[in-house]
């Protein structure tokens, strides 16, 4: 991949969560840990103001802010639309290279282990997935091409993707989770630096990877609160099969409630804190085999 000549690690989109801010911090102070020979590699910090003061966001999710209106439009004056700008003239200055990859590090409370997020088939990205879980059994390859207009920091370059980790609670590290994921990145950089050089890493012929099909939200009142929780057979069981009648929620009174659909899926991100506001319980993917 003669074409990758710049990484950018980006860590705190979301302010709580932790795991990649103190990765990058990491990277910042000992940034020899992610140099490579062939190509250069920024670490970033995204969302300052909600790190420092621990929260997802201030006004807005950053991670929604990098459509190309948005970042257009001066007239949005929050502190994570100006944030966002900012952080597109750093990987996307004017009149100089971009980056072209970048790795954006979140952390889930779901039970995602290492999860990587695609925002569509990439050929070169999904042969990295088949080598990554080739090596690492617990690395996971979701796909999913909405974000793609979602503003999300991964699409402003092609090969843009998610490190999600889990599960952890916001505001937490997970010393297990940390080092995994930072073994993650190096894999990461070690095999970019190897397409550089002319010696791809063996992988296998075959990915297994969850392809979005759809969100589903909590039951939900007239006024929006919620009315049941996830069952207590699916918390936790992200990545595992939930076939047509097995419960999925379970209502205040005590009663289950059943998945309708008409054939077996792969939930994803359940019961995802930051998820709440958004209306989204879980993802729903299906399992598939792919050739790369």
């Amino acid at each position: 991949m003669s074409q990758i000549e710049r990484v950018a690690i980006v860590g705190g989109n979301h302010g709580n969560e932790l795991t990649g801010v103190h990765l990058v911090k990491r990277f910042q102070q000992y940034p020899n840990l992610i140099n490579r020979s062939s190509f250069e590699t920024l670490a970033l910090l995204g969302n300052l103001k909600a790190i420092e003061e621990g929260k997802r966001y201030i006004d807005k999710d950053l991670n929604r802010c990098f459509t190309n209106q948005s970042l257009q439009n001066l007239q949005l004056s929050s502190y994570e639309d100006i944030r966002a700008r900012a952080i597109q003239q750093i990987l996307q200055p004017q009149n100089q290279p971009f980056v072209d990859v970048i790795i954006d590090l979140h952390s889930t409370t779901a039970n995602m282990g290492l999860s990587l997020i695609f925002c569509e088939m990439n050929p070169f990205l999904l042969r990295l997935g088949a080598y990554l879980t080739s090596i690492n059994p617990m690395v996971k390859i979701f796909v999913n091409p909405q974000s793609r207009e979602g503003g999300f920091l991964r699409s402003l370059c092609e090969l843009g993707f998610v490190i999600e980790v889990g599960a952890v609670a916001q505001n937490i590290l997970n010393a297990e989770l940390f080092q995994q994921t930072e073994q993650l990145i190096y894999a990461i950089l070690d095999y970019f630096e190897g397409c550089k050089q002319g010696s791809i890493p063996q992988t296998n012929n075959t990915l297994t990877l969850y392809q979005y099909i759809e969100t589903i939200d909590y039951p939900r009142r007239d006024g929006g609160e919620i009315q049941a929780m996830i069952h207590p057979q699916l918390q936790f069981r992200d990545y595992e099969p939930l076939n047509p009648g097995e419960p999925i929620f379970l209502t205040f009174a005590g009663k289950d409630i059943f998945y309708e659909g008409e054939s077996t899926v792969y939930p994803i991100f359940i019961n995802e804190a930051a998820y709440y506001e958004k209306g989204i319980a879980m993802y729903l993917t299906q399992k598939q085999e792919e050739v790369v």
